[in-house]
């Protein structure tokens, strides 16, 4: 009979694949030796390998050159980072290698800015896409990186009062862009975003405000669908739409010259996995070339905002299964040594899910169970995996410790989580390690973070000995 875990991935998935690959009983994830990690630095455990964002940033360029190319595209491809899905410095740094332009979403992105600009990571070339509703901080920082000369700088406006706000703190005449208000997916929870000015009232907003205004120059229209950009009705229906307003305005508006396609690139989430990127760029780029044709109007540059895809798949975690416990007949609960409200927040609040597989033991028999965190809370679980409506993993065995890892979960946990602040039920952040490779291809660890000391967290809730 084939009841051991090594089989079950065998009849399911094509394995093993590109980053996944077993020695022996022990899986390496871009042929880093996972047990290693473990039986070094212990768990729980995040890590993050850097190679992979460069890797990530390359390929889209290379598939937007393909399109550009085959299209004989006339207009540039803008790589640019969303920030937002990764503020830290060790991300900024490797995507930055790699001649990317950077996307804000609230003030202090741009005192990371002006430090990156310090360190000789951006120039007064780097163009710094300013998106998110602007308060007065967000509206004064935006005008000092302008007055000091960073012309590429160009805020997106988001509602009707931003250009006022914006001219009266900046000095010179400055771009601009102007955000659609998309409309969400049908089975969303409201119709439209609260993010940008809706389709009909983009022409009107410029002809009113912009047009005869010589302090601001409109350089880009951003379009942004929330469900990200997916070979679907829905995508396609909106980027016609995007497309005419585009076209109505480019003909009013000769500064206008870019389009803004926002983010929205899945990061891989299951061995079965299947994204067909090459297709969605080629054929997003025909369209805008058509639309542009029939118009007789140029094409625009294509500016990304991809921030998930940047930095997703450089991203795990590694946990300890500690203790089994059987609730009823049917329900087996695998207890880890850590909390997945805490550390993948995601897998709570949205109900997200990540590649999961065991670090070890593949050669033993399955069971079907569950995945308790270690709060007292009854939502910190985890129960399927993406094309799954379950979960099996080696028998849990007390003499022989099962770890599990969970993989391409780079984006947004760290900063949804709270690093460095206080977890639910006082749950510390583990270990973070950044995995690099030198000039040889040699693998390198660096210890970024040790796990929380009850100290820290003492200090937060204001328990410091005075």
């Amino acid at each position: 009979m084939n009841i051991k875990y090594i089989d079950l991935i065998d009849q399911t998935y094509y394995f093993p694949q590109e980053e996944f690959t077993l020695d022996e009983d022990l899986l390496r994830f871009h042929d880093i030796p996972l047990m290693s990690l473990v039986e070094q630095y212990g768990s729980p455990l995040k890590f993050t390998y850097l190679p992979k964002i460069s890797k990530n940033i390359q390929r889209a360029k290379e598939w937007f050159a393909k399109a550009i190319e085959r299209h004989n595209y006339k207009g540039k491809y803008i790589y640019c980072y969303c920030t937002k899905s990764s503020h830290f410095e060790y991300v900024l740094h490797e995507a930055l290698k790699n001649d990317i332009h950077i996307e804000t979403s609230s003030a202090f992105d741009i005192n990371i800015v002006n430090q990156l600009k310090k360190e000789g990571k951006i120039k007064d070339s780097t163009y710094v896409i300013c998106n998110g509703f602007k308060r007065d901080l967000y509206i004064q920082n935006i005008a000092d990186l302008i007055n000091k000369g960073h012309q590429n700088c160009i805020p997106i406006i988001d509602n009707y009062e931003e250009i006022d706000l914006l001219s009266e703190a900046i000095n010179d005449p400055f771009k601009i862009g102007i955000r659609i208000a998309s409309e969400e997916e049908p089975k969303f929870e409201f119709y439209t975003s609260r993010l940008g000015i809706g389709y009909r009232n983009i022409v009107p907003f410029y002809e009113n405000q912009i047009r005869d205004n010589e302090k601001v120059e409109l350089k880009m229209l951003h379009f942004f669908i929330n469900t990200g950009i997916r070979d679907n009705a829905y995508y396609w229906n909106e980027l016609v739409k995007c497309l005419k307003v585009y076209v109505r305005l480019r003909k009013l508006c000769p500064s206008l010259d870019s389009l803004n396609i926002g983010g929205g690139f899945p990061t891989k989430n299951s061995l079965a996995f299947d994204y067909d990127y090459e297709y969605m760029i080629d054929e997003i780029i025909n369209q805008i070339n058509i639309s542009c044709k029939e118009a007789d109007i140029p094409v625009p540059n294509i500016f990304t905002e991809f921030g998930s895809f940047t930095v997703g798949e450089s991203g795990g975690a590694i946990y300890e299964v500690l203790y089994q416990k059987q609730q009823n007949d049917r329900e087996k609960w695998n207890m880890i040594d850590s909390s997945f409200i805490t550390t993948l927040p995601d897998s709570w609040a949205i109900n997200k899910r990540f590649i999961m597989l065991p670090i070890n033991r593949w050669h033993d028999e399955y069971e079907r169970v569950l995945l308790g965190g270690l709060t007292c809370d009854s939502d910190d679980y985890y129960n399927s995996i993406q094309d799954m409506n379950a979960i099996y993993l080696p028998k849990f065995k007390k003499e022989k410790p099962l770890y599990i890892g969970f993989f391409n979960t780079g984006a947004y946990q760290e900063s949804i989580g709270g690093f460095g602040g206080l977890q639910h039920c006082l749950i510390p952040t583990p270990k973070h390690l950044l995995i690099d490779r030198d000039k040889d291809g040699k693998l390198v660890t660096k210890l970024f973070s040790e796990q929380q000391k009850a100290s820290e967290l003492l200090k937060i809730l204001g328990y410091e000995d005075n």
